[in-house]
């Protein structure tokens, strides 16, 4: 767990960003994504693709930054990237068994009484958080490698 998954989850969870924004936000950086860019790119991702219910706005951002590491003057970056997002996809779905924001709350959002029925049972305090650091741990796994990432330093002896 780093200070970066907490921060992902807390500007989700404090409404400062939506998920996509939230792992962009956070992640991005190390790309060279500044926080605004960040937010203006994923705008349109959260709710599972603008309130959609459909892919998660965390998975969404997380396979933004992926393509983040596409080298443009290498031949094989695209099977590169492709494969991240593929590895991805699989860890999330093992620990979720769906890529879709519908599913995950168990509520259609994309109608009044489905996003009604969220709010009342408050699932994106509670799903969406969990979702949001599940998401962040897989990609920090992938991009280990590549990223300085920032580790809490209050689970170290």
């Amino acid at each position: 767990m780093s200070v970066d998954t907490d921060r992902v989850v807390a500007l989700h969870l404090e409404g400062k960003a939506n998920c996509a924004q939230a792992m962009l936000m956070v992640y991005g950086k190390y790309c060279g994504v500044s926080e605004e860019l960040a937010m203006k790119l994923a705008a349109g991702f959260g709710g599972g693709m603008g309130g959609m219910g459909k892919t998660c706005g965390a998975v969404s951002g997380a396979i933004a930054v992926l393509g983040l590491t596409y080298e443009i003057d290498n031949p094989a970056a695209k099977a590169n990237v492709y494969a991240l997002v593929k590895e991805f996809a699989k860890r999330f779905t093992d620990r979720h068994s769906t890529l879709i924001c519908n599913e995950l709350l168990g509520h259609d959002i994309s109608i009044p009484e489905g996003i009604q029925m969220v709010r009342e049972k408050k699932l994106f305090s509670t799903i969406c958080p969990m979702v949001d650091r599940s998401a962040a741990e897989i990609l920090e796994d992938l991009l280990a490698a590549r990223f300085p990432f920032h580790d809490d330093q209050s689970n170290k002896n």
